[in-house]
């Protein structure tokens, strides 16, 4: 609470404008991705993305998610104890034919690979891709368990920080390579939200509302 309280002295002695103080509050915001899942299983999961890992993906998924492309998008490959795939914008949007879901993306170009020492843990959401190590586009996975042989392999860009009852509950693929048979889970929502790091996020929220009036 330092820092706010040293922020809020400032506001009182009139040397800080409170749009200074909104600004502040954007550039050291933390993106969550909330995600609502629907089908057979109802309930959100929230993946705090990690921008400080890999920049270029994290924007990626903030662009398609504000341009409402994951909205209603299946998760087309579900391995028991491994992971849950979904984001294929092209070919995996409920109520079209889903036969290539997970051979398609979106279309903007691939991405360069970011791969880091961060290693693929229960909760970790990590960026699927073809054989080229720089061909991620828009698909992602969130993981069940750990996988060390996926470590430098794929780019990890967040972890789950709420919802793992729903993540355990997404309906399992029975197919090849587990594809998901019949009628998949989806994504009805997804959104970006912004929260500061620490106890300075309610205030600072408050503060920056303030400074809108």
């Amino acid at each position: 609470m330092r820092r706010l309280k040293g922020l809020t002295a400032a506001l009182a002695l009139g040397l800080l404008p409170l749009a200074a103080l909104a600004d502040e509050q954007a550039e050291t915001a933390l993106p969550v991705l909330e995600i609502d899942i629907a089908g057979g299983v109802e309930g959100m999961i929230s993946v705090q993305l990690r921008p400080d890992l890999a920049p270029d993906h994290v924007a990626r998924i903030i662009a398609l998610a504000e341009a409402d492309a994951y909205d209603n998008v299946v998760f087309h490959r579900v391995i028991e104890g491994f992971m849950a795939q979904t984001g294929d914008v092209q070919y995996g949007v409920r109520g079209a034919d889903t036969r290539r879901a997970g051979m398609g993306g979106s279309e903007l170009p691939d991405l360069q690979a970011e791969f880091t020492a961060t290693p693929f843990e229960r909760g970790v959401m990590g960026m699927a891709r073809a054989q080229s190590p720089h061909s991620a586009n828009s698909q992602f996975f969130l993981m069940f368990a750990e996988a060390p042989f996926l470590n430098g392999q794929y780019t990890v860009l967040g972890e789950i920080i709420d919802g793992f009852d729903v993540l355990d509950s997404i309906k399992l693929g029975r197919g090849p390579n587990g594809a998901v048979l019949g009628e998949p889970d989806y994504m009805a929502d997804v959104r970006v939200v912004y929260a500061a790091e620490g106890d300075d996020a309610e205030a600072a929220e408050d503060m920056a509302e303030a400074a809108s009036d």
